[in-house]
């Protein structure tokens, strides 16, 4: 079993409802689901729950500068 350290959990970012990366985006809930249904955007799931790492969030916005967009 790894043991994780109390350092490296400090440096976890909160991972983020469909809601927080809707409004850091600035785009509706219903897009942020969409762009994870269709895997552009990676989502954590366990059991009902799906949340958004925000390094995946940071990643996927600076792809989308690349390519001029979603």
């Amino acid at each position: 079993m790894s043991h994780i350290s109390r350092d490296s959990v400090a440096d976890l970012s909160p991972l983020l409802t469909y809601r927080e990366a809707a409004k850091v985006l600035g785009v509706t809930e219903r897009t942020v689901w969409t762009l994870v249904a269709g895997g552009v955007l990676p989502a954590v799931r366990f059991g009902r729950s799906v949340r958004i790492d925000p390094a995946d969030l940071r990643a996927f916005i600076e792809r989308s500068k690349r390519r001029g967009g979603a």
